[in-house]
């Protein structure tokens, strides 16, 4: 059946690129609704974003969803990752700016009040994203694909010229609580080179040691170092979890990324809903 929250919670942190204080709240939706961002800051007609495939405008530095009327919601992945491993079908997300709050820069957060409130089954059978063959997209030497299979896999690989990083895989099952214990707590990363840049033009104001992995050119520079030794790789397939969750149902087969970002798994969403012969519903 399709699950939605119990009761409505909120969560408050700054954003990742404005550096603004955000209060998101989640609150429980009825059957069928789906999953849906409103702007309270902006005009209530002008408001509401769903969190879809088709919604998105931006993927450079992270998702970025919007409606017609230019209201967007970005630094969405982390959430809809968080979702998609607790089953929630329907929400609304209220949200007082631009952005989701970073938190600590992992998906945890989110998983942690989604289960402090719990869920609740609702009237209405729950369906899935069964992938019926092979599609795939390929740009710059970045792949993703997607092939058949009975349990939701993610499966990636990373190359960086980087002492701390260098090629890493990983490949996680969305089953038996494997999202809390292999991938929710996996923090963003980035380089100290590129968030000095990215100041420079007015983003990344609100990051730092609490929010992302910071590497210089050959070590990391969080005092605590890793929570994982292979961390970088599994926050690339908590991106992927909840970036393919935009989908607008779970994806019921095998995700495979090389070298994938934003850009390529919205890219594969698109290429997938463009042949009706590579999916169903189940």
């Amino acid at each position: 059946m399709q699950k939605t929250i119990k009761q409505e919670t909120s969560i408050q942190g700054v954003g990742l690129h404005s550096g603004n204080q955000i209060t998101l709240t989640l609150k429980p939706a009825p059957a069928n609704s789906g999953l849906t961002f409103i702007r309270t800051d902006m005009d209530a007609d002008k408001a509401t974003i769903p969190a879809l495939w088709n919604n998105v405008v931006d993927t450079k530095l992270c998702t970025v969803v919007a409606n017609e009327h230019g209201a967007s919601v970005g630094t969405i992945e982390h959430l809809m990752s968080a979702l998609c491993a607790c089953g929630i079908d329907n929400l609304v997300m209220e949200i007082d700016g631009g952005e989701v709050p970073i938190m600590d820069g992992s998906a945890a957060p989110f998983t942690k009040a989604i289960t402090e409130v719990g869920t609740q089954e609702l009237n209405a059978p729950s369906r899935a994203i069964r992938i019926l063959k092979e599609v795939s997209v390929e740009k710059d030497g970045k792949r993703v694909t997607l092939t058949p299979s009975d349990v939701p896999t993610y499966t990636g690989r990373i190359e960086f010229n980087h002492p701390e990083i260098g090629d890493q895989d990983y490949s996680v099952q969305l089953l038996n609580g494997n999202f809390a214990h292999e991938i929710a707590d996996a923090r963003t990363f980035g380089f100290l080179h590129e968030v000095e840049y990215l100041r420079t033009i007015g983003l990344a104001r609100g990051g730092s040691l609490d929010n992302a992995i910071v590497l210089d050119q050959d070590k990391v520079l969080n005092e605590d170092g890793l929570r994982f030794e292979n961390e970088f790789i599994r926050h690339k397939l908590l991106d992927a979890i909840g970036d393919l969750y935009l989908a607008g149902a779970p994806i019921q087969g095998e995700y495979k990324g090389l070298k994938a970002g934003h850009e390529m798994n919205n890219a594969i969403l698109h290429a997938l809903f463009a042949d009706e012969s590579a999916w169903e519903y189940a």
